[in-house]
């Protein structure tokens, strides 16, 4: 008998991935648990394993192809009667939800039951549906922000369940909405929001030669987390300096210490630990807005995220429970996700569930930048380039200029729960804890 090997299901949200490598040939026979294709989605590449035990009769992808959860990726022969349904990755179970994210629920009880008594048949496009529409919060709430009326979208899920690729699908449509009735219509108002701008056509320049490359992986993913960080935060920014000529002392100290124990004391480390004291002080920047209940959520934990410069592209592995843990034990964890991050090893889970994030672009070289806030979070500490300056230590009568290592401190945030002041108040503790590493060090 044959059977096809569909995409399974990879993990909440995850929806498609793009083939990376194809691990067997046609004609090749394999066991239950082998790898049998390598695919990327959302940032993490996952080896996928063959739910079955079988020959492999035709291959229908090739590396560089984007599918679907649900896609056919190969058919096998000789399948043994006892295969199972196909199952998702050893190495990659269903991450919690993120705990960072709006609460989220499944359709209520209310809900399933309408759409188990409705016709799935049925289209919704072009009339409005009597009754609850099926669908998730995250999907409802994609709707809104596409500005899909989500009666008129037709569900593709079980018993008429909406999904987030249909709301999209609907979307890309671009079909204007029907024009309302006299009486239905609003009342008109003084202030209108202007139209959007055409965007101009894309095609072959009289200009000159061009050359194109597709938006995929690491690049695809940042791009749509940092058009959706823009379009819902309002940023603002507030920038100071740190005197950290101590703390570097006590940094190359203790340097080849903690490299003999398989991390790396770096500035970022250090930051982390800042970051944490100050984010228990200041609890609304260890905070997301949940806009449909019109709520401040505070987060009571810490996990943080670092920005980590790959050859790919930008990841943000999670560092969890930053507060309960010591600089070595810190130096030791950032290490080996670095390490993962850049070997393109990180599991999906590790990049999850992040409450406030650190970027720190001063080993390349910078004297300033406005880092973008991770969305949901409410803020983010960005770091420049260390540089040597004099300085006036004193006053005005008694004073000396000495060389300090001064360090650029940035910080994105959030104006709809933080206000300038605060921020100045955030930055403020960052400095104090390196400034003064020693107490840093006894930080719990």
């Amino acid at each position: 008998m044959s059977r096809a090997f569909k995409l399974p299901d990879l993990g909440e949200g995850i929806h498609e991935g793009e083939i990376i490598s194809v691990l067997v040939s046609e004609g090749d026979r394999v066991r239950e648990e082998q790898p049998i294709i390598e695919v990327e989605t959302d940032k993490a590449a996952v080896e996928i394993p063959s739910p079955y035990s079988g020959v492999v009769e035709s291959i229908l992808v090739k590396p560089g192809d984007i599918v679907k959860v649900g896609d056919d990726l190969m058919v096998f022969s000789e399948v043994s009667a006892s295969a199972e349904t196909p199952r998702r990755p050893a190495e990659e179970p269903t991450p919690p939800s993120p705990r960072h994210e709006e609460p989220r629920s499944e359709v209520s009880s209310k809900e399933t039951a309408g759409a188990e008594k409705s016709d799935t048949s049925t289209e919704r496009e072009g009339a409005a549906a009597e009754g609850p529409v099926p669908a998730s919060p995250a999907t409802r709430r994609l709707a809104r922000e596409l500005g899909v009326d989500i009666r008129r979208v037709s569900g593709s899920g079980p018993a008429g369940l909406v999904t987030a690729e249909d709301v999209r699908g609907f979307a890309e449509k671009k079909e204007p909405p029907a024009e309302a009735a006299p009486s239905e219509k609003a009342p008109s108002r003084p202030l209108k929001e202007a139209a959007e701008p055409a965007a101009p056509a894309l095609g072959s320049s009289k200009w000159g030669p061009e050359e194109r490359m597709p938006l995929r992986s690491i690049r695809r993913a940042t791009a749509k987390q940092m058009a959706l960080s823009w379009s819902k935060i309002p940023h603002v920014s507030s920038q100071d300096v740190a005197d950290i000529t101590r703390l570097d002392r006590l940094r190359r100290q203790h340097k080849d210490e903690l490299e003999r124990l398989g991390g790396a004391l770096t500035l970022t480390v250090f930051a982390l630990k800042a970051a944490a004291a100050a984010l228990k002080k200041h609890p609304r920047f260890n905070a997301s807005l949940d806009e449909e209940a019109q709520q401040i959520v505070l987060k009571r934990y810490y996990h943080l995220g670092v920005a980590v410069d790959t050859p790919d592209g930008l990841l943000v592995p999670v560092v969890r429970d930053v507060d309960r843990k010591s600089i070595a034990e810190l130096a030791v964890e950032l290490q080996g996700l670095t390490e993962r991050a850049r070997n393109r090893k990180l599991a999906l889970e590790e990049m999850q569930g992040g409450t406030f994030t650190i970027t720190n672009i001063g080993p390349l070289g910078a004297t300033g930048f406005a880092p973008i806030i991770n969305y949901p979070e409410a803020a983010i500490l960005g770091l420049a380039k260390a540089r040597w300056q004099p300085m006036v230590i004193g006053d005005g009568d008694d004073y000396t200029i000495e060389p300090r290592l001064m360090l650029p401190v940035m910080l994105s945030f959030d104006h709809r729960i933080l206000d300038g002041a605060d921020a100045q108040r955030f930055i403020i503790e960052i400095i104090r804890a390196f400034e003064d590493p020693e107490e840093m060090l006894l930080m719990i």
